[in-house]
């Protein structure tokens, strides 16, 4: 029995096998498009989740921060300086934070330093080998 490949010429070879490297091609590509789509949906509810974390979080704080103020109220100071000096230590927390982010954001902080000297780097090495050759 004759064997089917041998019996082709080169050309019909190099084309099945470029129609089968294409078919492949858009299997992988669709199967990323379906892994995609799920990885998205999957971080689409871990944002929901951080979200209604979020919310929690600050409702939390809102009931410590009564309960805080309340606890103080007990004490000598009473009911107004209690929530007065709860409100001015939440205040200088609040602006420490605001100003260690505002900080953590300056665009000088946020750029890539080392790949750009890496970059720079490497584009010296490729030049000197250029001119070398």
């Amino acid at each position: 029995m004759p064997d089917p490949i041998r019996s082709q010429n080169p050309a019909s070879l190099a084309a099945d096998a470029l129609r089968i490297s294409g078919d492949l091609v858009r299997k992988e590509v669709s199967l990323a498009k379906a892994e995609l789509r799920q990885n998205l949906s999957r971080a689409g509810a871990g944002v929901g989740m951080v979200l209604a974390a979020a919310v929690l979080g600050i409702v939390t704080l809102n009931v410590l921060t009564v309960a805080l103020v309340a606890a103080l109220a007990e004490t000598a100071l009473g009911p107004v300086w209690s929530a007065v000096i709860v409100g001015i230590v939440l205040a200088i927390l609040a602006y420490a934070l605001l100003r260690k982010g505002l900080a953590d954001l300056k665009p000088e902080n946020l750029m890539p330093t080392r790949t750009v000297e890496n970059v720079q780097r490497d584009a010296s090495a490729v030049k000197e080998a250029y001119h070398d050759a």
